[in-house]
C-alpha cells in the first residue's frame, strides 16, 4: 500500500451535498491528499456520468455505478483470498484501478488480470497503472458471463462487485484448489469458496462484512423503485404509522439488511432523520 499512490487513480469524484451529487476536483494537494488517502470509498461514477468527464455544474441523478473502494476493504478481500507468491489472480471489477495496482505490486503485474464491463474505466485504469510502471492485463469484459479462453486459468478470483449467484464463468477459469472471494448482492455477506476436483466450489460466509455495488450488465443499472423513494420524501406525516420502538436505518444495519436481502430481495431503503422523528421507508419495484 505504501508503494501505491491512490491519488493517481482518483483525480475527481462525486460527493452528496444538500441532497444532490456535486463534483469534487481538488485544486491543490492540500485538498486532494486527505481525501485520496482517507480510508473511505470515493464515488467516481453516478448513473452514466464519470467524474472525469463531468463539468462543475453537473448534478447527475441515479445510483452510484463505480467507486474507488476504501483501501482497508480491498486488502481484507485479498486476505480472505489468501494471496501468496506465485498465484495468478483475476480481479473482477477494475473500477478506479487502485485494487488492481495493489495486487500487481504484491504479485507482479504479469500475475494479475483485471476486468470491468465499462470500457472507459478500463482504458483510464490501464493508463493510470502505466504511469506508475504497472502493466497488468486490463480488459473490458462482462464478468458475469463466459470469460475469454485466452485468459487461461487462475488460482484466485477476487470480485469487488457483488453478485447474487456465483457466475459459472468464474468456476470455469478457477483451477482445482483455487479460491474465490465475492460478496452476495443485496447483502453485506462475504463468501469464500475453494474449487473441488468435481468442478464445484465449497466454502462459507465469512465472519466479516462488506458492501459493494452490484455487478452491471450495461452502461447503467435498470430502473428500480427509486421514484418511490423520492416520493417518500414528500409523504404526509399523517400517512406515517408510528411505534414505540426505535426506527432503524436498515441500509446501515448490515446484519438486518443482509437478512432482508436474502428473504425479501429487491427492497430499496430510505431513511429520514428530521430531529423530532425518524422515518424509515422500504420500497420495492413491484409497487409495495
Amino acid at each position: 500500500m505504501a508503494r501505491t499512490p491512490r491519488h493517481v487513480f482518483v483525480p475527481a469524484w462525486w460527493e452528496v451535498k444538500d441532497g444532490r451529487w456535486e463534483l469534487r476536483v481538488p485544486v491543490n494537494e492540500h485538498h486532494w491528499r486527505p481525501a485520496a488517502y482517507a480510508d473511505r470509498s470515493l464515488v467516481t461514477r453516478v448513473g452514466a456520468l464519470h467524474a472525469d468527464r463531468a463539468k462543475p455544474d453537473d448534478h447527475p441523478t441515479g445510483r452510484p455505478t463505480s467507486s474507488a473502494s476504501l483501501p482497508s476493504l480491498v486488502v481484507r478481500l485479498f486476505q480472505h483470498a489468501r494471496i501468496d507468491d506465485g498465484v495468478q489472480l483475476l480481479n473482477v471489477g477494475t473500477g478506479s484501478g487502485y485494487g488492481t495496482a495493489l495486487a500487481a505490486h504484491r504479485l507482479g503485474a504479469d500475475a494479475v488480470t483485471s476486468i470491468d464491463i465499462d470500457p472507459y474505466l478500463v482504458d483510464a485504469a490501464r493508463d493510470r497503472l502505466a504511469t506508475i510502471g504497472l502493466r497488468p492485463t486490463v480488459e473490458a469484459v462482462d464478468g458475469t458471463g463466459p470469460l475469454p479462453e485466452k485468459f487461461g486459468q487462475f488460482d484466485r478470483i477476487v470480485a469487488t462487485v457483488a453478485v447474487r449467484t456465483v457466475p459459472a464463468g468464474w468456476l470455469a477459469v478457477l483451477r482445482t484448489g483455487g479460491r474465490l472471494v465475492t460478496t452476495i448482492a443485496g447483502t453485506s455477506l462475504i463468501l469464500t469458496a475453494d474449487k473441488r476436483a468435481d468442478g464445484a466450489a465449497v466454502g462459507r460466509v465469512e465472519w466479516d462484512g462488506a458492501g459493494f455495488m452490484h455487478a452491471r450488465h450495461g452502461d447503467n443499472y435498470p430502473p428500480g423503485s427509486s421514484a418511490l423513494l423520492a416520493a417518500a420524501h414528500e409523504i404526509d406525516g399523517e400517512d406515517i404509522a408510528t411505534g414505540r420502538y426505535p426506527v432503524i436505518d436498515i441500509a446501515n444495519a448490515w446484519d438486518l439488511d443482509s437478512m432482508l436481502g436474502i428473504t425479501a430481495p429487491g427492497i430499496e431503503h430510505a431513511y429520514l432523520d428530521e430531529g423530532h422523528r425518524r422515518i424509515a421507508v422500504m420500497a420495492h419495484a413491484d409497487g409495495s
